[in-house]
């Protein structure tokens, strides 16, 4: 055990007998034991309870037991007990107020079990691997509570020594009934009771057969430690507002090519923005032919939307202005707040507390801007221009923002909106998930997070939001710089990325590991039916492709069920002898347009197949482009014409091909996954089909096409919960 004591005044430890006392009201399992005031009376303690015992030092300061030689085990007699007792005293001095008497309970597996409070998250469950070998190998997983009896499950399912709670070495399997109740002891523990900051129960030992008994625990308490003060919500509706403005102000507009406030009024206007745009900058006169107002008051209509470039120090003062105009919506550009320092940050807090008393919604300071491509509002500090929509994008760092929408436009992947965050003074990322919710035009939403400003009401948010609609997110700054301090091994095994994992999972978050994920992703659920299962279907033009993917279906938790003698019966008709007559499906290669479209539809009708992944069909006309120049050099006797059909052939094909696979998930309601062969620069991600709800989604590898899909299933089990 390696405990240190709570550096904070606010936190006191409570003695071991007392902590078990606690635990054992709450459904968790603990060991007999006495507790005695000196040598004499743990001897009587020791006959009652039957030798051999354990005796320990008791008092609340003595959490270093092991360390301070406190803990004697496998004690056989009185004269033992005595010996040890002495031994105690001397070594815990003026900290010990008794002695506690336990029976010596054996038993081959140990785990550790607790609870601490996350700053951002609140109370936080955490079970795994105890003993010697908790710190040793770090085998353990966390939920945040309140839990549920499946949070409790798939804590069991998660830590990767789980074969320990089955069967071992002829010792029963674990009570895995009393092992959940435990857990979501601790989960009621810390709701019902506030005071705990801290539970540390290590070892829990499992009994040879299979019983459950916490020999070693302790509970911290906290009195009077600080609260965490969160930002107010936003009102939903009214941030949405904030996206639909009639009229534009650029407040501090500049005539200079390259600074904020050109380059933002310069794409507004370029873009097809419908609304009034109004130009404002003390020094007036005219830029771009458009004339320009000293200050918003000047303006002769109504501004919906102001936004602000100008430098920091000036900004505190156009609140007022803005009060009288009437702009009740601010897009704050300009950076020099909080990411500067101390001093930033209370000026960043008192420019936010004015413009509240206002009545002035601020996104920002040090956003990169918006984007509503469905109102052709581009209003980003980059020329990118996504099409119209439903993923709805959020992200923490404006650069990797702009470089997700540039990706999204290259891809054919429509959004619905997008908002730089920046420092996120007033309106922060829980106010935009709450947002989403009540968009019906938001199908998909996608979330790049390096920080989260109210972490409990986070998880609400998008556990609440992730029944509706999907939400997928990157989250940055995923270091072990986040290790937390605590009072026991519950506390310091823990780290901002598995708190933050472990919530994700919980809120059906679909959380992916790299920016080109996040993109996949979008392209999956805005585009496909949800799967109903992990099976997949594979079919190939090459046997290499298939194999491979089958590997990674395997690697990704996916199941690549037998064909059934049916369905191979049914291909043998379509297909030459030579077939691999297994899933996958290998095609050989066949030159038949038709046979690939007949063989997905056979594969979807199969009972066994949750989803159909098909390789190398698409983009076989960038290789019939490429032999048609060949031959059009090398052999100029064949005729142009020919090789003009050839091409076209090939192009009406892949068009009708895209058509065909959307019209077979509308029909099955089973989704498909595609591979291309090859691709072209003028080759998108997302195939839409005017009228269709689903779009057809070819990806440039299996590895993409199949993360896409488990991904899919993760959420799908969410909702199935």
């Amino acid at each position: 055990m390696q405990r240190s004591q709570p550096e904070s005044t606010c936190r006191i430890a409570m003695n071991e007998y007392d902590s078990k006392n606690l635990l054992a009201s709450f459904d968790i399992p603990v060991v007999p034991e006495k507790v005695a005031p000196d040598a004499a009376s743990a001897v009587e303690a020791a006959r009652v309870l039957g030798y051999p015992v354990v005796l320990k030092g008791l008092g609340r300061n003595l959490l270093h037991k092991t360390e301070r030689n406190l803990v004697w085990v496998n004690l056989v007699d009185d004269a033992a007990i005595c010996e040890a007792a002495r031994q105690i005293a001397n070594n815990a001095g003026s900290d010990l107020e008794g002695f506690l008497v336990q029976p010596f309970v054996k038993g081959s597996r140990e785990f550790v079990a607790g609870l601490f409070r996350d700053p951002q998250f609140g109370p936080v469950v955490m079970f795994g691997l105890g003993g010697i070998y908790t710190e040793a190998l770090s085998d353990v997983a966390f939920r945040i509570a309140p839990l549920s009896e499946a949070d409790a499950e798939d804590m069991l399912r998660e830590i990767r020594s789980r074969k320990l709670l089955e069967a071992f070495r002829g010792e029963k399997p674990v009570d895995r009934n009393a092992l959940i109740r435990a857990l979501m002891g601790l989960s009621r523990l810390s709701i019902e009771n506030p005071s705990v900051a801290e539970v540390d129960i290590n070892p829990l030992k499992v009994m040879p057969d299979g019983r459950l008994i916490a020999v070693d625990a302790i509970v911290v308490q906290q009195d009077g430690c600080p609260e965490e003060i969160f930002l107010p919500p936003v009102d939903s509706k009214r941030l949405g507002q904030l996206f639909y403005p009639h009229s534009i102000a650029f407040v501090g507009i500049s005539a200079q090519i390259g600074k904020w406030g050109h380059r933002l009024y310069s794409i507004a206007a370029a873009r097809g923005f419908a609304g009034d745009i109004y130009l404002v900058n003390p020094k007036g006169g005219t830029i771009a032919g458009r004339p320009v107002y000293s200050s918003v008051e000047e303006v002769p209509g109504q501004i919906d939307l102001a936004v602000v470039t100008v430098p920091a120090a000036r900004v505190p003062a156009l609140i007022p202005a803005f009060q009288r105009k009437g702009i009740r919506n601010v897009l704050l550009i300009s950076s020099g707040f909080a990411e500067t320092g101390p001093e930033g940050k209370a000026e960043e807090k008192s420019l936010m507390e004015e413009a509240r008393k206002a009545g002035i919604l601020i996104v920002g300071p040090n956003t990169m801007g918006i984007c509503n491509p469905h109102i052709k509002l581009y209003c980003t500090g980059s020329h990118v221009w996504p099409i119209a929509g439903s993923t709805a994008v959020v992200a923490q760092s404006g650069n990797m923002g702009t470089q997700l929408l540039a990706f999204a436009e290259n891809q054919g992947i429509g959004i619905r909106a997008f908002c730089g965050s920046g420092n996120e003074g007033m309106v922060t990322i829980e106010d935009f998930i709450d947002a989403f919710e009540v968009d019906d035009v938001t199908h998909t939403v996608m979330l790049y997070v390096e920080s989260v400003k109210d972490g409990k009401r986070f998880m609400e948010s998008a556990r609440r939001v992730g029944k509706k609609k999907p939400i997928v997110l990157l989250k940055g700054g995923q270091t072990q710089a986040g290790m937390k301090a605590a009072a026991s091994h519950t506390g310091a095994m823990a780290s901002d990325t598995r708190i933050f994992n472990a919530m994700c999972k919980q809120a059906g978050i679909v959380k992916v590991e790299r920016p080109m994920d996040l993109l996949d992703l979008s392209a999956a659920f805005s585009s496909l039916p949800l799967p109903k299962g992990n099976r997949a279907a594979i079919m190939t033009l090459g046997g290499g492709w298939g194999v491979v993917t089958a590997d990674l279906c395997a690697e990704f938790g996916l199941e690549v069920p037998t064909l059934s003698e049916e369905l191979i019966r049914k291909i043998d008709t379509i297909l030459p002898p030579y077939w691999s007559r297994a899933n996958p499906v290998d095609i050989v290669g066949e030159n038949d347009l038709g046979l690939p479209l007949k063989i997905i539809e056979m594969l979807l009708q199969w009972d066994e197949c949750d989803a159909v992944i098909h390789l190398g069909i698409k983009g076989r006309k960038v290789l019939v482009k490429k032999m048609a120049q060949s031959i059009r050099v090398a052999d100029p006797d064949i005729a142009g014409d020919f090789l003009d059909v050839m091409e076209q052939t090939i192009e009406d094909f892949e068009r009708q091909y895209v058509e065909s696979i959307v019209a077979l998930m509308h029909r099955y309601q089973k989704p498909i996954f595609g591979v291309s062969l090859l691709t072209e620069p003028t080759d998108f991600t997302v195939y839409g089909m005017p009228g269709s709800d689903y779009k057809a989604v070819f990806y440039e590898t299996p590895e993409r096409a199949v993360n896409a899909f488990s991904k899919m299933v993760e959420y799908q089990r969410f909702l199935s919960r």
